[in-house]
């Protein structure tokens, strides 16, 4: 544990200049690599900017495994990886858009085949215009027997929209019916679980920065102001600090708003004598922190808030010591469901008596409780992962009990990201303030 805390202080340092290294893309190419078959060939496509309405588009977010092996943040763009192909030349190729000096006139200078081999670590940059017949010439060499498709796989994910790397896994099968095909979602899946010592650098940054943006509200806040109020107070350090912006939609919910789980209108009223839950975390070189904290709108928790507070930070010390090596995050659900029962029974929410008899389909813990209260986070704010693969070094997850009373108007969740090591975990919010009287001493400041 004390040497990835070194790593993290000597690193984070480096991250200031808001640059990473090309050495971490050309190092997961090569784990990717090493998993792939014999006369094999694996074929990437980046992003592509979403329409908004008019003429507009959404700000670009790159497909977060393209930018794992990549490190490239532009759209029209491909990846070829062919990892024994007989000409070493054309075992990593990187395709960058062609370049249209209208388009450079009115967006500015766009990325240029010098610099992309500087950031991705690939020393074959071709035009996007060339990737087909590159390819084409690949696979009619008979050097390239299966060729691997990237897909997102998300158990959670429902989507109607098709996304540009559907399409193109579309196309590449049309284009070539005879091939074997694989994919590599579940390789990546896998190495994107355990974080490399300069992406536990790059989150524990993203991380302060969030830090940043909680305090400045946390000594801001006053009743009668309004939830988009703190959110904009967060938005100014986010930008300040050249983040991406929000990894996810915040969740800003003053009083009974805080009930509904995924609550983002962000309009309400601060009101005296009510609580107000964040959710909130922001995404840095495409690295996502994610951020709960809970606290009294006028600066000081009523008995029954205390109360309630409490028993989540409670229970959240205990589970925290789940978080070790063989572990899972169903362990952690159901430790936690198990010992919020009994808060919840402490606080009067239901008996002893009501929990023998209760449904076992619909337990009364899940009524408080009724979210899982773990995930990982790196990439994407949910890394995606088995409920049941055991925790190793390197990874970080998340851990955010919580407690929601509709009929008292208080919904609590405290949230930290926590990184698995040989020993105990560590907590990327460790700074920040978290029991009743460190909240409270805070905000008089």
């Amino acid at each position: 544990m004390k040497k990835i805390t070194l790593i993290i202080a000597a690193m984070a340092i480096t991250h200031l200049a808001n640059a990473q290294s090309s050495s971490l893309f050309s190092g997961n190419r090569a784990n990717l690599a090493a998993q792939l078959p014999p006369k094999s060939i694996a074929l990437f496509t980046a992003n592509e900017s979403m329409p908004r309405n008019g003429d507009e588009f959404y700000p670009f977010r790159q497909q977060s495994d393209y930018y794992y092996l990549t490190g490239i943040n532009e759209e029209n763009s491909f990846l070829i990886i062919a990892p024994d192909y007989p000409d070493k030349s054309l075992r990593e190729i990187l395709f960058i858009e062609t370049y249209d000096e209208i388009k450079a006139i009115y967006e500015g200078e766009a990325l240029n085949a010098e610099q992309a081999s500087k950031d991705s670590g690939i020393k074959t940059i071709k035009n996007s215009d060339d990737f087909y017949a590159t390819l084409e010439e690949m696979l009619n060499s008979g050097h390239c027997e299966t060729i691997f498709l990237n897909t997102y796989e998300y158990p959670k994910y429902e989507c109607n929209v098709e996304t540009i790397q559907q399409r193109f896994n579309k196309e590449i099968k049309q284009r070539y019916p005879n091939h074997q095909y694989g994919y590599t979602a579940p390789i990546l899946t896998a190495l994107r679980l355990v974080k490399s010592e300069e992406e536990i650098a790059t989150m524990q940054r993203a991380c302060d920065i969030t830090s940043e943006g909680f305090m400045r509200c946390l000594t801001t806040v006053k009743p009668g102001m309004y939830e988009y109020q703190m959110q904009a107070e967060l938005e100014y350090v986010f930008r300040y600090n050249n983040t991406n912006g929000h990894a996810f939609a915040p969740i800003i919910a003053g009083g009974k708003n805080a009930c509904a789980l995924h609550y983002q209108k962000n309009q309400g009223r601060l009101n005296d004598n009510e609580l107000l839950l964040f959710d909130i975390g922001c995404e840095y070189q495409n690295y996502a922190s994610d951020l709960s904290r809970t606290i009294p709108i006028n600066g000081k928790f009523t008995e029954r808030q205390k109360e309630c507070y409490n028993a989540v930070l409670r229970v959240m010390r205990e589970v925290e010591k789940v978080y070790v090596p063989g572990n899972n995050m169903d362990l952690v659900n159901k430790t936690t469901y198990r010992l919020m029962e009994q808060e919840m029974i402490k606080l009067g929410l239901f008996t002893e008596e009501d929990v023998n008899n209760q449904d076992p389909a619909h337990p009364l813990v899940r009524k408080y409780l009724p979210h899982g209260v773990v995930h990982h986070v790196g990439l994407d704010t949910h890394d995606n992962l088995d409920m049941l693969t055991p925790f190793v070094p390197g990874m970080v997850l998340t851990l955010e009990p919580g407690i929601y009373i509709p009929e008292e108007g208080i919904g609590i969740r405290i949230e930290n990201d926590l990184l698995i090591t040989e020993d105990k975990p560590i907590n990327l919010f460790e700074k920040l303030p978290v029991e009743v009287e460190e909240i409270e001493a805070a905000m008089k400041k």
